[in-house]
């Protein structure tokens, strides 16, 4: 416990500090630009602006602590920097309110120096301090997940996906052991050996509870105790598997124990469409400009065997029209022929191409085109089909016809949306994961479609590409 409230405080301190220091480096900046600060804010107003800024960043960090529970509870990363960026632009705002209404003298210079530095040294003291604090052990949690079936085994495949959350998974307790949770390696205790459960638990432990469809009464059961025994930290996963989750509000009905979900389809909003076209638009425009010596490079080094540089693959797009998804050419002029042949003389080959459409060692590919695929630069040209309207930069993966057929009842989902350069698929491992796991993944970031989404995929995708995981 002690550990938890140490941590809590340095958070909140970094928070504070990191805030407040991005106006002192923002006068930084003016002095070096101009040589004199009081360009921008009067001397005998110097004070005050100051002040201003401490009583705002205090109020900034006591909204973190009492209203977000950032030092309290802990938040998935992209969702908790989400919360980070938001509240800091709302309190740049209340500050632009104050300073006018205040008719104090207003740079916008130092206005904007402050808060675009608040905006990034923030979110990156705090995912720092965060990575320092789990690394010595001060912010790890140990965590008990109650359950022994499959929602027992997402929950921990979950919570290990996001290091940032600092749980430490030590026990399972169950009853009934799958097959597959002895495979974890956890130590499972079972629900009978009370004796064993008061030694292996503290009070400052998180308790998961992910029980089954199956299993109401057990969870009650277990809420019911934990909150007797004064447990303060405890979750439940339900398995609510398939359900769109993002932007769903909760409510409930008094007395009763009935939740009620309401659904939004992001997507189907036409502000929501306008929105991501917007984006894409602008990104799009924007990635061409700075790209253009490196495409321009890439096309003539494609160009040398005398082939196309750029070709267009038929694939199905919104709504089930075809487009052609452009591509540098990776391959070698007689694809087709050397592919069937493959196919013919190779049982293995063609097992694994009729499983996936693609082949680890694929003897149809180039030497430039080994390394435009190993880095995704073969992908390039699409932002020219994003430019256009046919593609997003980030949706399902494009696909062709014959692949509509491994989606069976998700195929709605994926006709959806535009496909985009980017996706879910290519940030999780790519051509590491199985068919059925990418249509579970297009299928997700349907039905859970925000901006900020798109957002954390592209710089996601950055991190993908750098490490090339499970690109071929």
């Amino acid at each position: 416990m002690k550990k938890q409230i140490i941590s809590k405080y340095i958070l909140a301190l970094t928070d504070f500090t990191s805030c407040f220091l991005a106006s002192f480096f923002a006068f930084c900046l003016l002095y070096l630009w101009s040589g004199n600060i009081y360009a921008f804010v009067p001397s005998e107003q110097l004070d005050d602006r100051i002040l201003i800024h401490l009583v705002l960043t205090i109020f900034c960090v006591g909204w973190f602590w009492i209203r977000l529970r950032h030092y309290t509870y802990r938040k998935p990363f992209w969702f908790e920097l989400k919360e980070i960026l938001r509240t800091l632009i709302i309190i740049a705002t209340i500050e632009l309110a104050i300073v006018a209404f205040s008719k104090f003298y207003f740079s916008r210079y130092l206005w904007l120096f402050t808060w675009a530095i608040a905006l990034v040294l923030m979110p990156l003291c705090r995912i720092l301090m965060k990575k320092l604090l789990i690394k010595t052990k001060l912010y790890v949690k140990n965590t008990v997940i109650i359950g022994g079936g499959q929602n027992a085994i997402d929950a921990y495949n979950a919570l290990m996906s996001e290091s940032y959350l600092g749980f430490n998974v030590k026990y399972f307790v169950a009853s009934n052991c799958d097959i597959n949770l002895k495979k974890i390696g956890i130590p499972v205790i079972s629900e009978k050996r009370q004796s064993l459960w008061e030694l292996v638990t503290k009070k400052s432990d998180q308790f998961i509870i992910a029980l089954e469809d199956h299993e109401n009464e057990e969870r009650d059961n277990w809420l019911r105790n934990l909150s007797k025994k004064h447990y303060r930290s405890i979750s439940v996963i339900p398995t609510l598997r398939g359900l769109p989750l993002y932007s769903t509000d909760m409510a409930f009905l008094f007395s009763y124990d009935v939740i009620l979900l309401r659904i939004n389809n992001n997507l189907a909003k036409r502000s929501s469409r306008l929105l991501k076209r917007t984006m894409d638009i602008v990104c799009s425009i924007i990635f061409i400009i700075l790209l253009s010596p490196l495409l321009i490079t890439l096309y003539l080094l494609v160009r040398k065997d005398g082939g196309k540089a750029i070709y267009g693959h038929k694939r199905i797009g919104k709504d089930g029209k075809y487009f052609h998804c452009l591509k540098f050419r990776s391959m070698v002029l007689n694809a087709d022929r050397v592919l069937s042949e493959l196919l013919e003389k190779d049982p293995e080959a063609r097992q694994e191409w009729e499983k996936d459409f693609k082949l680890k060692n694929d003897p149809r590919i180039t030497k430039i085109g080994h390394f435009l695929r190993r880095s995704s630069l073969d992908e390039l040209p699409q932002l020219f089909n994003v430019l256009i309207g046919q593609m997003s930069l980030v949706g399902p993966r494009p696909i062709i016809q014959d692949e509509l057929a491994y989606y069976q009842e998700d195929v709605s989902y994926y006709l959806m949306a535009k496909p985009g350069m980017t996706g879910l698929w290519q940030v999780s491992g790519r051509n590491d994961v199985d068919y059925a796991t990418r249509v579970y993944f297009d299928a997700w970031y349907v039905k859970n479609w925000s901006l900020w989404n798109d957002i954390a995929i592209l710089f996601k995708t950055i991190n993908a590409v750098i490490k090339r995981s499970g690109a071929y």
